[in-house]
């Protein structure tokens, strides 16, 4: 990859880790359009995004990769088409605690399909720790179930190698040749 403005979105159901995933890749300090909950949301959390998250990703040759998070509420999804534009590919979190966490990640797939379909994909499932199932199997099952063969981590968006590897995963579903010596 030779260009300086690499784009990656992360996009997914409130309270994900969206934010929290960006603020811990990012090399600069993360802006974020976060405001008081005012919905059902402010039963998960106290603030939510509204417009987007974004911060950037240092790599070797003073590149950099621009990491935008989505708002989670469908309400917002406007922003998701104008986030998009111009990225790499998508990284997916699906909170493991929700209701009913595989509607939220087929519901994700469904809305940002053509943008999927012209780029690349990872999934991460967070909060694992507090509730086991659905496993990750089970989200296997349910990507092979609509055809779609892409990488699935359980991660804490909190931890920099978690989230490290989802955007490794994504960019090496782009270019399988990322990260390898080629001498």
């Amino acid at each position: 990859m030779v260009s300086n403005n690499l784009k990656i979105i992360f996009s997914g159901p409130v309270g994900a880790g969206k934010t929290t995933a960006i603020q811990t890749l990012s090399d600069t300090p993360p802006i974020s359009t976060n405001e008081s909950a005012s919905d059902m949301t402010k039963k998960r959390k106290r603030e939510t995004t509204v417009a987007m998250d974004y911060g950037t990703m240092n790599l070797d040759g003073n590149e950099k990769i621009h990491l935008y998070g989505t708002p989670g509420q469908e309400r917002f999804n406007f922003m998701w088409d104008i986030l998009t534009s111009g990225g790499l590919g998508l990284v997916m979190l699906i909170d493991n605690t929700r209701k009913d966490p595989i509607k939220d990640l087929l519901f994700f797939i469904n809305s940002f399909k053509d943008y999927i379909d012209k780029t690349a994909l990872s999934i991460g499932i967070t909060r694992t720790d507090l509730r086991s199932y659905p496993r990750i199997s089970n989200y296997h099952q349910a990507l092979k179930d609509i055809n779609i063969n892409v990488p699935v981590f359980q991660v804490d968006a909190r931890e920099y190698s978690d989230v490290a590897m989802l955007v490794q995963a994504l960019l090496f579903s782009i270019d399988p040749g990322v990260g390898t010596d080629n001498e």
